[in-house]
């Protein structure tokens, strides 16, 4: 063989050579990339999934919940990465919104640096203490027992919220919440009061001592405005109402806390041996208002106490069209006269209780 022909075979060896390697790096690449950047969460035709991670839970109890609900187009890359990257030791609780297209590096990136979503919710309002713990079991990790049992802790309610087991409700606003899903019981309370605290603001408490009522006072009356009308022009018009007995040292004789104290807001109508009940709640036979709130009350009906209307009324009924406002009366005869009506309407129509 010629130095021509060694040399020309040594060149197509190494170009061979320098093919096979490009094709062993390329592949290399490409696995690299597919196990790193290649989008693998699959797509869901209801928007963007979610991953719930209970507290305490496994690295294996993550794998399971990623493979049983499909969440991933290859379980196999994730797993082989997550091993790598320590993720089996370094779970985190929570909920994590997987977007169409995330990467297992990003994917991982989000889960071991605990980058959850939160949970928007709206509190709904509440008159016993089951309905609020049922609303947060539903909507974030925080155990129901564990809620209900602090709820009922006389010493933890007083030590760290100056309220006890009958005016908790009073801690409670209404509304719009946006929390981490592994909220615990106590840090959803926390959550709470923090709320009371900004709604608390040195105007409204100015407002409340010149009505002569401390805050939780006028919890409790607003709860009673909101359980009387559901109208905001007749809210502040009630409150007054209320007001104005309460100065002239009337009992508030307000049917919503006899429902209360018999246990039965289905009722239509109430009755006079629903007057006869031995309870604080029944503010027909006590003076002042009762020892607690009989809802959750809202905004609304907290600033209608805080700013009530200026009026000599001292009664007021529904009115008879069931449009729920209602009539008001400065004398007994007239309220009389309006509760007839009403009376007659509910005699027309059958309605017994």
């Amino acid at each position: 063989m010629t130095v021509s022909s060694r040399s020309s075979v040594r060149r197509r060896v190494a170009l061979w050579l320098l093919l096979v390697l490009l094709l062993v790096g390329g592949a290399a690449l490409y696995g690299a990339w597919r196990v790193l950047w290649q989008p693998n969460v699959a797509q869901s035709p209801y928007g963007p999934a979610y991953l719930y991670i209970r507290t305490g839970a496994s690295y294996e109890a993550v794998r399971d919940s990623l493979r049983r609900q499909e969440l991933l187009l290859d379980p196999t890359t994730f797993e082989w990465l997550a091993a790598r990257r320590n993720y089996t030791r370094q779970v985190k609780p929570g909920r994590y919104r997987l977007e169409v297209g995330l990467s297992n590096a990003k994917l991982l990136d989000m889960l071991l640096t605990g980058r959850q979503d939160t949970v928007a919710f709206t509190l709904d309002a509440f008159k016993y203490k089951p309905q609020l713990t049922r609303q947060i079991s539903r909507q974030l990790e925080a155990d129901s027992l564990e809620l209900r049992r602090l709820l009922q802790d006389n010493a933890f309610l007083q030590r760290r919220y100056q309220l006890d087991t009958t005016t908790i409700l009073t801690l409670f606003l209404p509304g719009s919440y946006r929390l981490f899903w592994n909220t615990s019981a106590r840090t959803f309370l926390d959550s709470a009061a923090a709320t009371h605290r900004r709604f608390w603001t040195p105007l409204r408490r100015q407002r409340a001592d010149s009505l002569g009522l401390s805050p939780t006072e006028v919890h409790v009356l607003a709860s009673i405005v909101q359980r009387e009308t559901a109208k905001k022009e007749d809210k502040p018009i009630i409150a007054g109402v209320y007001l104005n007995r309460l100065r002239r040292g009337m009992r508030l004789q307000a049917d919503p806390t006899l429902l209360w104290a018999i246990g039965n807001f289905g009722v239509k109508r109430v009755l006079n041996r629903d007057k006869l009940v031995d309870s604080p709640y029944n503010t027909y036979k006590n003076k002042g208002l009762p020892p607690g709130p009989i809802t959750s009350a809202n905004r609304q009906s907290l600033n209608a106490v805080l700013q009530p209307a200026a009026h000599r009324y001292l009664f007021f009924c529904a009115r008879p069209d069931f449009s729920g406002f209602s009539d008001f009366a400065e004398t007994y005869a007239d309220h009389k006269r309006n509760a007839r009506r009403y009376q007659r309407t509910l005699d027309s129509l059958g309605v017994k209780r």
